[in-house]
């Protein structure tokens, strides 16, 4: 694992720019600048290590480029916006958004969670070094937590590190139902907060579609009503 850690920001605002560059710069992380969705996009290798991603830019928008991302990369988005209504934070995480920060936000939370988002990629994501091993839910798939890959019928699934950290929880865990605020906790690592719920649910749509399970028959997740999820 790299120490010092590349960050890829892109904001339409200068000034909003140099100030995220102050930060992270003063925290020792080496900081690159997009200016919109396309030129992010055109920047984005797999050096990089975290995104911070405005919302509303002009041409494509943060949503936009973030269903882009998740085409090709695992790596964390953090999307900052102005907008803190339920919606857009469900629009955010349903394209593959890892985490949510509203416009105007303390300088210590926004480190504390750029710091956060690199400790669970890390230590428990798709960057975790851990002992070769594949563990089969449910048949055709296959989670390898050597590679943190999820492989269904041998073709790769692209899953976000939170999409993969929610999946191999319950996958080694078969037949314990695990409520909302137990995976929250668990792959969150903070405390449960009941507006935490939505943020869950939204996560486990988005691996139920790419798993293309029927989302009210699913076969991989299932829900146990009124207690959580679990799989078989």
């Amino acid at each position: 694992m790299r120490d010092n850690k590349k960050i890829l920001i892109a904001d339409d605002d200068p000034e909003i720019r140099e100030v995220l560059q102050l930060l992270l710069t003063g925290e020792g992380y080496t900081t690159i600048e997009a200016t919109n969705g396309t030129q992010l996009l055109k920047l984005l290798d797999d050096t990089i290590d975290l995104v911070i991603l405005d919302v509303m830019m002009p041409g494509m928008n943060g949503y936009a480029t973030c269903a882009e991302i998740r085409k090709c990369s695992a790596v964390p988005v953090l999307f900052l916006t102005a907008k803190s209504q339920d919606s857009e934070k469900t629009m955010g995480f349903s394209v593959g958004g890892d985490d949510y920060l509203v416009k105007p936000f303390s300088y210590t939370e926004f480190i504390s969670r750029v710091k956060a988002m690199l400790r669970r990629y890390y230590v428990y994501g798709a960057k975790a070094e851990e002992r070769d091993h594949i563990m089969r839910c449910c048949g055709d798939i296959e989670i390898d937590t050597s590679q943190c890959t999820v492989k269904q019928n041998g073709t790769e699934v692209m899953l976000t590190d939170t999409e993969y950290r929610i999946l191999s929880l319950l996958a080694a865990n078969r037949k314990k139902i695990f409520s909302v605020a137990n995976i929250y906790e668990s792959v969150w690592n903070e405390t449960y907060f009941y507006s935490s719920n939505n943020l869950v649910m939204v996560h486990i749509r988005n691996i139920r579609r790419k798993l293309g399970d029927d989302p009210q028959n699913s076969h991989t997740i299932r829900t146990v009503w009124g207690k959580g999820y679990r799989i078989e």
